[in-house]
């Protein structure tokens, strides 16, 4: 275990860090370390065990024996839930003004909480803010990012033709108005900022890469492998919005094409190896 970052709490970012965890026992120290590892550690680390059954709860007993309760606190949900509610349940349970997520199996360049940090002080109208990743970790660059990154300002309509942040690069404000939305276990994490979107919410993402995914972002090990279950999700969110009137039923047929076109290519690339 890193015992880097270990510094006084008053040069920590004032960041709650959550991780949601669920058979993750094999990749927990590497996301950990990549947190003590930050030149700016957070204020709080909070681990949310989401009912595992291959030994994950006693892995964070034994890291938090290792760091101390201060360092890392320690939630277990009583049953699996997926990771919308293992991380409404460490958002809820943070004090810090900013959240960040970190997945049980990515992990993150150290000066991600310093830079992330920094623009969201620098910018209280923005809600939510996400940043470039790379896949694989090898390429992660290890210089410091530039101090003032490119940004990209992210609408609506951007949003509903994919993703642009994933999880592991996401920074909220605690005290947002919203949360993933409770028991949804594909695409709950577009849902989400589809809804602060249209809410108005201001959301950036650095062009910068700050995190690593050390698997395939589809068709790999993980909730990405189940592609159909992808693809059902990203349907009913996109039905949610035309329920809601936000989209009308033109927009709905598009993006519905659209996203099937996408998951269509993804089974090919899949089946040929090039995922």
């Amino acid at each position: 275990m890193s015992t880097a970052s270990s510094g006084a709490k008053a040069d920590a970012a004032p960041v709650a860090v959550v991780i949601p965890c669920f058979q993750a026992r094999g990749t927990l120290r590497r996301a950990l370390d990549s947190v003590l590892a930050q030149t700016r550690p957070p204020r709080e680390l909070i681990a949310v065990d989401d009912a595992s059954s291959d030994g994950t709860w006693e892995e964070l007993q034994q890291l938090q024996a290792e760091l101390g309760k201060e360092r890392l606190r320690l939630l277990r949900l009583e049953r699996n839930r997926g990771p919308a509610s293992a991380r409404n349940a460490g958002w809820e349970a943070a004090r810090a003004e900013l959240i960040a997520f970190l997945d049980a199996d990515d992990s993150w360049h150290p000066h991600k909480l310093e830079t992330q940090a920094r623009f969201m002080q620098a910018h209280p109208e923005v809600t939510a803010c996400g940043h470039a990743r790379v896949v694989p970790p090898e390429v992660l660059p290890q210089a410091a990012p530039p101090a003032e990154p490119s940004v990209t300002w992210i609408g609506f309509r951007d949003l509903l033709w994919r993703n642009r942040i994933m999880t592991s690069s996401a920074m909220v404000r605690r005290q947002a108005p919203f949360r993933f939305a409770d028991g949804q276990r594909y695409m709950e994490d577009h849902r989400l900022w589809l809804e602060m979107a249209r809410a108005g919410c201001r959301i950036a993402r650095l062009e910068t890469p700050l995190a690593a995914h050390h698997k395939p972002v589809f068709g790999a090990a993980g909730l990405s492998a189940n592609l159909w279950a992808m693809e059902k999700a990203e349907l009913r969110n996109y039905r949610g919005l035309h329920r809601a009137r936000a989209i009308g039923t033109p927009m709905l047929a598009v993006l519905g094409a659209w996203s099937v076109a996408k998951f269509l290519r993804r089974v090919v690339l899949k089946a040929s190896g090039a995922l």
